[in-house]
């Protein structure tokens, strides 16, 4: 009995001890991976918003610059609506977007960078595609498509550009996005208007033209949140008319 008194009190001791054991293991390992940060700070990361096709334009550009500031930081991409890319900036989801001027964005600020000019899309086959360029009062007496249904500022200047061209578009159909505006073009032979940096997203038999008389423009702004003091931030946000002026110039 009193062996197996002894084995059982030496069990339990060995357990403790290679609890113990454990425990000093983790706090070295603990340790180490402390110090290890200490010693290599986390990469730093930024995230870019862009209206979905503006990529294509502005990613080239932006990215030399903030590599060129901050040499190895991690870029993420988000590409979203105008509306939601302001809601991302203004939860901390996004540090800075090429977007819209929302007018619902308390705590943003905007940027100006260009003007986009509006253009007509529609079906490659249109008798209206043998035309170099497009009338208001042509597109009125077409089908017409809202382009994007969750984007107030391009709604209001397309309609601040049939008022002043004496039309009325009243939309047979709405598009939610602007793949869904160039399918419906192409499936029903309507007419819509969009930004001419939608031309790198036209779809299989879908072309563009430019508008007649006074072209309607919206402007394209670098959105970010005032509360945000990223010092990355900072220097890309000063070398942005830089940045535009490169852009402008490929475009031209």
């Amino acid at each position: 009995m009193e062996r197996k008194a002894r084995g059982i009190e030496l069990t339990a001791a060995g357990r403790v001890f290679l609890d113990h054991a454990r425990l000093a293991l983790a706090q070295v390992e603990i340790a180490a991976e402390t110090a290890r940060r200490a010693a290599q700070p986390e990469k730093a990361s930024f995230v870019l918003g862009f209206l979905t096709g503006h990529e294509v334009i502005w990613l080239p550009e932006a990215l030399r610059i903030l590599r060129r500031e901050q040499p190895g930081v991690d870029v993420t991409l988000s590409s979203q609506s105008s509306p939601e890319l302001a809601g991302a900036l203004m939860r901390g989801k996004v540090d800075v977007a090429f977007l819209r001027r929302e007018a619902q964005a308390p705590g943003l600020a905007f940027k100006f960078l260009i003007k986009e000019p509006l253009v007509a899309a529609l079906p490659s086959g249109h008798r209206l595609a043998a035309r170099k360029s497009i009338r208001p009062q042509d597109i009125a007496g077409e089908t017409y498509i809202a382009p994007v249904k969750a984007a107030p500022a391009l709604k209001a200047v397309i309609e601040g550009y049939a008022a002043r061209s004496g039309i009325a578009l009243t939309p047979a159909y709405e598009a939610e996005n602007l793949s869904m505006a160039m399918s419906l073009v192409a499936s029903t032979g309507g007419i819509t208007l969009l930004p001419r940096y939608a031309e790198n997203l036209l779809s299989p038999g879908v072309v563009t033209r430019p508008l007649q008389g006074e072209i309607p423009t919206i402007d394209l702004v670098l959105g970010y949140s005032q509360s945000n003091t990223s010092p990355l931030l900072k220097r890309f946000l000063a070398r942005a008319d830089e940045m535009a002026a490169v852009v402008r110039k490929k475009s031209s």
